[in-house]
């Protein structure tokens, strides 16, 4: 798949239709995401080759991605939190800049409170002071910022690409 960047970025701004096949697909990914194309093309009634053919047109327009998602305590994270900033002046630089960081794992632009809704995870709360204090707030265009830790994550789920 090669697909230099203007090309992906402006396949991601477009709205590709999907039809039910498609989503089916996605939703045997989210089952499992090493779920075999012959068991899927089983399950959707497609072809082994026409699976793999749409799971690369999927991934090529942007619609989805296939990623391991771990627990962040498995793997020493001990500590996330969002982070509402705001923004003084154009908030586009800043989310950009806030998306180059590697404890940042969602950077959304908003209306309300916030211009900006960024979550992270680190090691510590040590670490998480490092990472607001000299890093984000450093950033030209932050005002403030407003942090809210999280004690027990509840809920986290990644199927809602087909409901």
């Amino acid at each position: 798949m090669h697909s230099g960047p203007v090309a992906r970025d402006s396949k991601k701004h477009s709205s590709p239709s999907l039809d039910s096949v498609s989503l089916a697909i996605i939703e045997q990914l989210q089952e499992d995401g090493r779920r075999p194309y012959a068991a899927i093309g089983k399950a959707v009634g497609l072809s082994e080759a026409a699976v793999r053919q749409r799971v690369q047109k999927l991934q090529e327009q942007g619609v989805m991605q296939i990623v391991a998602v771990t627990d962040p305590l498995t793997v020493g994270l001990m500590r996330q939190a969002m982070l509402g900033v705001t923004v003084d002046g154009d908030v586009e630089p800043v989310a950009d800049a806030l998306a180059e960081i590697d404890e940042v794992d969602y950077v959304v632009i908003a209306a309300g409170s916030f211009d900006l809704l960024v979550e992270v995870v680190c090691h510590d709360d040590e670490h998480l002071l490092e990472l607001i204090n000299k890093r984000i707030r450093a950033l030209p265009g932050v005002r403030s910022t407003e942090s809210f830790v999280y004690l027990k994550l509840r809920k986290q789920t990644y199927t809602w690409g087909t409901r």
